[in-house]
């Protein structure tokens, strides 16, 4: 089973671009999930939304439209699709999308970003304790989890090119690091990290306006996470850098 996660951007504009068709042309997977979609179901093309072989599905934001969004495609029937995570001032921004399969359940997210001010920051901070309690409930009741998606930070100094000039930037903050410090804890495996532990340089994120990409000069702030009773399973993990389009790149893991 092949995963890929890939924030977009704006998923009409990627699709615009061409680049949504050379992922899809480009790479096999069974599962593409997507975050900052920016529209809702209603604002897009058939051709973004029927894609041949995979069903498609749409979580946006009830807030305004042009906002936050993730979206799913499967060519896994699942079991059972649920929107959000039963806290509606979280919900309202559409940024959970989960799946019930066979063998695990799948959460496609799109993490708070911190910027904009100390209370968008305490916001980004409640999601991830919401979040975490989430799956922990949903684990408490014999499933196994697989969640990915732009977590918007980065766990180690080595997940940014520029960790001393950033200590006290949203995104590398210690109160949000240690949420991914407590995600490890609670038995959360970082895939790429678990097979690449001290690989420098691979990065998922970077910034357009310095057009740091060309540089290299970026953050891995996406992850694929897996329960770790899901650890002799893991295959592969991987960053397609080559992925053009969006300020992310698509990251994924691969499972028996």
């Amino acid at each position: 089973m092949r995963l890929i996660s890939w924030n977009v951007n704006g998923l009409r504009a990627v699709q615009r671009k061409g680049d949504l068709d050379n992922l899809f042309d480009k790479e096999t997977f069974n599962i593409l999930c997507i975050q900052e979609t920016k529209a809702s179901k209603d604002q897009l093309t058939d051709k973004i939304i029927n894609r041949a072989g995979y069903q498609s599905f749409f979580a946006s934001s009830v807030v305004r439209k042009g906002y936050s969004g993730v979206a799913t495609y499967t060519n896994i029937e699942p079991k059972k699709v649920e929107y959000g995570m039963g806290v509606i001032q979280f919900d309202k921004e559409g940024r959970v999308l989960t799946m019930y399969f066979n063998d695990f359940v799948l959460l496609n997210v799109y993490f708070p970003n911190g910027g904009s001010g100390p209370e968008r920051l305490r916001y980004k901070l409640d999601f991830y304790d919401a979040f975490l309690n989430h799956i922990e409930t949903l684990r408490s009741k014999g499933h196994r989890i697989i969640f990915c998606g732009d977590v918007n930070t980065a766990h180690e100094e080595i997940d940014l090119a520029r960790p001393r000039e950033n200590e006290k930037n949203t995104g590398f903050l210690p109160e949000e690091r240690a949420w991914l410090d407590e995600v490890a804890t609670h038995g959360y495996i970082d895939t790429f990290r678990h097979f690449y532990p001290e690989k420098k340089d691979m990065y998922s994120y970077w910034d357009l306006k310095t057009r740091a990409r060309d540089r290299n000069v970026g953050w891995r702030i996406d992850y694929v996470f897996a329960d770790t009773y899901l650890q002799g399973k893991l295959k592969s993990a991987f960053i397609l850098s080559y992925i053009m389009g969006s300020d992310h790149c698509p990251v994924g893991v691969e499972l028996e």
